[in-house]
């Protein structure tokens, strides 16, 4: 018998902490929860729930828009953030009884309190020492405050911005990854007028190039302010509002700021390095093998606090993969090459596997296929909005080595064809497939005639920044 009181404590009651406790004690494993905060994490409760129901909102704007050319009569519209904030809340609050509940049921015992770990086998939660076979850290990652910019506390971060009552006349957003380009589009989409300030040439660095070029126009079009290449130096108050500077001399005011220049892993505090836990020097993330074990053999560490694919179902995924190791009897770890993303900007991006220019860096030859049109939903409406598809094709073998959506429904229709893709799906098992029509859908398996090929040292039009 084990001398410890549990065979697992972890500490973060987030998405993969939940997850991999849970699974753990499905397992017979004795287990703890140490959450200083919420139940529910950064995904439930401050990041990716309640920021959908603030895209939903959002997007009633375009609806209530476009009713009227498809026969309804809509009366004078309105919105009240203070309302929409308030549903979002009753409804955080409803999940987190849920996964409290589910904690319980799993026979999961939960501690109120941050936890420091002291040692390999125990922490320290409210005074109260827990010791146990394996720690497991999975504590995710909070909004980066960058001390090389003055001021940058004036800026609100996506958590303050989700608890807003009242709705910025004129909103300026810093940063251009998915918290930027989804807020910018929300509170577009609510009617304030929002810039989009980023040091880059173009929105969502990582992603497509054609995709990127194609968002930045959309995102243009529908009244949000692009400005390239703003290097933020310094921010100050202005009146009821804010001035940021640009390291060129440049200004931008606004009445709210929101900082979206990237989050950092959330390690301070919790006594990780005076236990030995090896950190990385640049991000300060945990080090951790292919099975998520750290640098102290009973310490281990999934989620965002491991910099590695910081997506909610990937920890998810790190956390059961943790747990079939080491309490399943099954060595698994978890393939971070190819994941779905989206981002629920308007109009949304989703993507699977190799972009075109991350695709020939890697020295394939190419066959790149591509659809450009007007979703029908826009058609009676008068949107010239437009949707694109790309596909990435190894030209040697076939094989679909990149997936990329720009237009409505590109997460749903993404997720669902990310199984084929994943599976090693072929331009062939594609192009046999048989349409669904009339969808947007259907574009995917029609593209016949690549629209070009390149091979390595090829330029792809408009990648740069």
């Amino acid at each position: 018998m084990s001398s410890h009181e549990f065979d697992l404590i972890t500490i973060g009651a987030g998405s993969g902490g939940v997850a991999a406790s849970r699974y753990a004690a499905s397992k017979g494993a004795r287990v703890a929860i140490c959450e200083a905060d919420r139940i529910g994490g950064t995904c439930v409760i401050r990041g990716c729930v309640p920021k959908k129901y603030f895209m939903y909102a959002a997007q009633f704007a375009d609806a209530f828009a476009d009713a009227a050319h498809y026969g309804w009569q809509v009366p004078p519209t309105a919105f009240d953030l203070a309302r929409m904030t308030a549903a979002k809340d009753n409804e955080t609050r409803r999940l987190e009884a849920f996964y409290r509940k589910m904690l319980d049921d799993s026979g999961v015992r939960v501690f109120a309190g941050r936890a420091a770990v002291v040692d390999g086998h125990s922490v320290l939660v409210n005074g109260e020492r827990l010791s146990a076979e394996r720690l497991l850290v999975a504590t995710g990652s909070r909004p980066g405050r960058p001390a090389s910019i003055p001021g940058i506390e004036f800026a609100m971060t996506s958590t303050e911005l989700l608890d807003l009552t009242t709705q910025p006349v004129h909103l300026l957003v810093l940063g251009s990854g998915y918290v930027a380009v989804e807020f910018a589009s929300i509170f577009r989409g609510f009617g304030s007028a929002v810039t989009l300030a980023f040091r880059a040439g173009m929105p969502l660095r990582g992603f497509d190039a054609d995709v990127r070029r194609r968002l930045a126009a959309a995102m243009t079009d529908r009244g949000i302010e692009l400005r390239p290449e703003f290097r933020p130096e310094r921010i100050e108050p202005d009146g009821d509002g804010y001035v940021c500077h640009d390291v060129d001399g440049g200004t931008l005011r606004a009445d709210a700021v929101l900082n979206a220049l990237g989050r950092v892993p959330n390690t301070a505090g919790f006594g990780l390095e005076q236990a030995g836990v090896a950190l990385h020097a640049r991000s300060g993330a945990i080090c951790v093998d292919d099975y998520s074990r750290s640098s102290v053999p009973s310490i281990f560490a999934v989620g965002d606090v491991t910099d590695r694919v910081n997506l909610t179902p990937v920890a998810i995924a790190e956390g059961r993969a943790f747990v079939d190791t080491e309490f399943g009897g099954a060595r698994r770890g978890v393939d971070h090459k190819l994941l779905a993303s989206a981002v629920f900007a308007q109009p949304p991006v989703a993507q699977i596997g190799l972009s075109e220019e991350m695709a020939l860096q890697q020295g394939h030859q190419l066959d790149v296929f591509e659809a450009d049109f007007r979703p029908m939903r826009n058609v009676l409406a008068g949107r010239r909005e437009r949707s694109y598809m790309k596909l990435v094709v190894d030209a040697g073998n076939d094989r679909i080595l990149g997936l990329h959506m720009i237009g409505p429904d590109a997460p749903e229709i993404v997720q669902s064809l990310a199984v084929a893709v994943t599976m090693g799906a072929c331009k062939r098992d594609f192009d046999a497939t048989m349409a669904v029509h009339p969808t947007a859908a259907e574009e995917f398996v029609l593209m016949r005639k690549p629209r070009r090929a390149a091979g390595p040292g090829s330029a792809v039009p408009g990648s740069t920044g």
